[in-house]
């Protein structure tokens, strides 16, 4: 194991949410691969997302549309796209000058492929090889050990991240209050209530309202 490799592990242990995992992470993981440009995605993040950066992520994720993409669905191990498809076709689905080698991973909780890890090449550079591959197996379990631990750890951790006016707003969406009737009955705007529930959803790593209010009732049983 090369040294690199064992301080990716080391850092992935270390991680203690997603956005430090994105920051300090992804730089270290492009570098190791020399790769143009590296990301770690979530699945359950995409609606989050820009619109624009959203719609190109879907389709580039579309197991109809992208190869490496099903075969990532399908086989849940790290493929690079000369293992898929030929390069006249993977041109024609990715046309981008610096996705011209596409290399990704999975990243597994509870059986389920809840996320990836991709980095990509310019053409000019040397295409991913077997090598590459291995480590990047190594990096995907050890996101996928990380992604399944902090998904278990007890829901009143993720909770004291939140703010007491969005302890407030939890409480409210229990009760089965509107966005409207939430920032009338805490004076503030339907649009402050929005804003404030997205980056809730953020800090608990859920995707509803109702996944929200499970996690407050657990935390209370």
């Amino acid at each position: 194991m090369t040294s690199s490799l064992q301080v990716l592990f080391e850092d992935i242990d270390k991680v203690k949410d997603r956005r430090y995992l994105r920051a300090q992470l992804v730089p270290k993981v492009g570098e190791h691969f020399a790769a143009t440009r590296a990301g770690i995605f979530f699945f359950d993040e995409l609606s989050e997302l820009n619109p624009n950066l959203q719609k190109i992520l879907n389709v580039a994720l579309s197991i109809e549309h992208n190869p490496v993409a099903r075969y990532l669905s399908e086989h849940h191990a790290p493929v690079h796209e000369e293992l898929v498809t030929s390069p006249k076709i993977w041109s024609a689905i990715c046309p981008r000058a610096d996705h011209w080698h596409v290399m990704a991973g999975p990243i597994v909780s509870r059986g389920k492929l809840v996320g990836a890890v991709g980095c990509t090449r310019e053409k000019s550079m040397s295409a991913f090889d077997p090598q590459n591959l291995a480590d990047l197996s190594g990096i995907c379990l050890h996101l996928s050990i990380w992604a399944a631990t902090a998904r278990s750890q007890p829901h009143f951790l993720k909770t004291n991240r939140l703010t007491p006016r969005e302890l407030q707003i939890v409480e409210l969406v229990a009760l089965g209050r509107t966005n409207a009737e939430i920032g009338t009955e805490l004076w503030i705007t339907e649009n402050s209530v929005k804003q404030a529930l997205k980056r809730m959803f953020r800090k608990l790593e859920v995707s509803s309202r109702a996944e929200m209010v499970a996690q407050l009732s657990t935390m209370q049983s």
